[in-house]
Formats: structure tokens, sequence, C-alpha cells
């Protein structure tokens, strides 16, 4: 049945409230208004941002409610509003919570991936016209940065997506909607890792393991994984890490023990987490004579503190958001690198499930037993 310029009626996972598991429940999506595409989602991997909005409420800024959540997927354009260019009806495409208008300031900035394009109204869980365009029981649903990949269809602004190679697999490609690109971006674009050098990931995630793709990419020769869960490490050896500190072995701080090992620190530290303590242990961690640390975890409210000497001697602290990539062009490439076997993707998915086992996948996360779970609609 032909759907173009009409409501659709599809399954998605609600979040009604924070703390509360999410419901499946029937939604209707609205047609695309003016340079709005509105996708049929496919796959959507799952991420710990997702679950923080939901249960880690007290570290992240509020969010309205209700909220459709995820924003790591891949799919189908349905149909397309007034005015879009970039991406027709049939392709296949990737929806990005960070745009790329092509024209602000920030992105005709080299310094930046930062587009200012409707960046406060999707933050606030709405579209251009301060509205969703998804309802459930006759109730606006939030959309989660502009995006909600936890639904069968969705609406994104045409900046907030991106085509891909039709023949991409969309069940792995999705990754590269948030984790995959964010921790290979931090290494290869924040970071600029260098050939030769030695490196530490912390956490061991998605994230963190995408990271220690990219150090591996960049030519690094020594790359450090920590984590306090073990089961970790033997996964993070496919991605270039070959060795392992788990803190919970060692009486002392984690960064005096990778001093020790490195004969007093690393050239690049990455924090994969979203905990300030980490964070502090990986600033520390880096040789004072240079050394870079890249904050990838993701946490808003929580202050970090540092001594004045962990910076004053040259280290640098630096922060990524979504890799440093800009979205709309680089997600593609990204897409064709993996494409060629340049860049690894089927490694990260642990588990596929359904849209009604969304919260099993939250589970799976929460007690380390994924990297990704992909949920297939």
């Amino acid at each position: 049945m032909e759907t173009e310029g009409k409501v659709i009626k599809c399954k998605a996972a609600v979040a009604w409230e924070p703390g509360k598991a999410l419901s499946i429940e029937e939604v209707e999506v609205a047609p695309p208004k003016a340079h709005e595409v509105r996708i049929k989602i496919v796959a959507s991997g799952v991420c710990h941002s997702d679950w923080a909005y939901l249960y880690d409420v007290a570290k992240m800024k509020p969010r309205s409610f209700p909220l459709i959540l995820g924003h790591e997927g891949a799919g189908i354009v349905e149909s397309v509003g007034p005015g879009v260019s970039k991406v027709s009806k049939g392709d296949k495409v990737i929806p990005l919570f960070l745009p790329q208008c092509g024209q602000c300031e920030r992105c005709l900035s080299p310094k930046t991936n930062l587009c200012t394009k409707n960046w406060e109204k999707t933050q606030q869980g709405v579209l251009a016209d301060g509205t969703s365009r998804i309802t459930c029981k006759n109730q606006q649903i939030y959309q989660f940065i502009g995006i909600s990949t936890f639904s069968e269809y969705t609406v994104v602004p045409e900046d907030n997506v991106t085509k891909i190679n039709p023949d991409a697999p969309l069940d792995k490609v999705c990754l590269l909607g948030c984790g995959v690109s964010t921790g290979y971006g931090a290494a290869v674009n924040t970071g600029k890792v260098e050939s030769g050098s030695t490196c530490a990931v912390f956490g061991l995630g998605a994230v963190g393991l995408a990271a220690v793709m990219g150090c591996k990419a960049a030519g690094a020769t020594r790359i450090f994984g920590i984590d306090i869960n073990p089961d970790k490490f033997e996964i993070a050896k496919t991605f270039g890490a070959a060795e392992f500190v788990n803190p919970k072995d060692h009486s002392k701080p984690i960064q005096g023990v990778l001093r020790e090992l490195t004969n007093g620190g690393v050239d690049f530290s990455f924090e994969c987490v979203g905990n300030v303590g980490v964070m502090r242990a990986a600033v520390e961690a880096c040789s004072p004579a240079g050394g870079i640390c890249v904050i990838v975890g993701w946490i808003e409210v929580e202050e970090l503190s540092l001594a004045p000497l962990d910076i004053l001697l040259g280290r640098t602290l630096k922060g990524t958001y979504f890799g440093g990539w800009k979205s709309v062009e680089a997600v593609p490439r990204l897409v064709q690198d993996y494409m060629s076997g340049k860049l690894l993707l089927d490694e990260f998915v642990t588990h596929k499930l359904a849209l009604d086992q969304v919260n099993q996948a939250f589970d799976h996360m929460i007690t380390g037993k994924s990297i990704r779970t992909v949920i297939e609609m």
C-alpha cells in the first residue's frame, strides 16, 4: 500500500518516563514536512547513551518524556518533504544526530564538526517547527536528539541524514551512526595518533574498541586496553590491543600502573567510559612531556577535577564529538572503508534482537554480555 503523504502506523519502543522499561506501542508517524525525510528503519544499534538517558538521569541533562530513544540506525527513505534534494525515495541512508548543513560558520570551518542547524531544537526532542512527527495515544512523543531509531519509521531533518552505498548491509553499517564512528574518529581525527606511539584505551565497549581500531590504523605500536571486565580482553585483540590492565588487579591507581609500564606515561589516552574518575586517570596516565588525552565517554553534569600539574608540564586534554567527523560527508566514506575491508564492523555485533526485546539489549549491555546489540525491525 502506498504510504507517501499519509500517516504511518507502526511499532516503536516508547520511554514513558525515566527509570521505567521501554514499552512497545503502536505509534503514528506523520509525513515529512519541508526539508524533512521519513525513513523506514531497518536496524538500530543500542548505545550506552540510550540507556543513560533512561536510567542514569542524574548524570545527564533532563530530556522531555515520553520519548523514543535510539540514534544509531540505518534504513531506507520512504518519502521526502518539499525542498529535499540530498536524498530520494528508496535510498539507503543513515540518520545522523549530528547535522551537517554545509553552510553555517562551523560547517565551513575545518576546526569543528558542530553544525548549528536545528541543533537546539533536536536537543529538545523536536524538529524545526518545534514539534515531533511521532504521536502515541493522542500524545506527542519526543524524538531523541531528533532521530528516534527505536521506531519502525521516523522523520528527520534533511541535514541529519546521509545517503550510503546501496549494497551496504544495514544491520552492520548502522553502527557508524554513533559508536564506531565516535571511537575510531577519536583516535584518527581528534587525537591524531602517530605511528610508533603508545596508546591506552579506558573502557572496552564498542566505542573503546573502535578507538583501539583507530590507534591500530594510525600505526601505534603499543595499545593498552583497560577494563574491569577481563572478558573484553580477548575480543580487543581482534581490533589491535595486545596489552591489558584490569584496575581490580592492582592496589595502586591505574594511572600509576600505566606510567610504570610505559616509562613515564603513554603518548595518547582515550577515556571511553563516561566517568569523571576514569577521565582523571586517563589524563594522568599520559606522559607529561606532550601526552594527549581525549575524552570520548559521554557524561553531562558531573564535574571533572584536575591538579594544575596534570596540565602545566605539557599534557593536552581534548574532547571529541562524533569522532570529529563532519557527518554527512564522512559517514558514506566510512561505509566504503567497511565495504573495502579497511574498517571492522561485523566483529562489534554480538547479539541481534527484535524490537520487542530492546529491554533485553539494555540488560546485555549493563551486565557486560554484549559489545553491540543490533535491533532488527
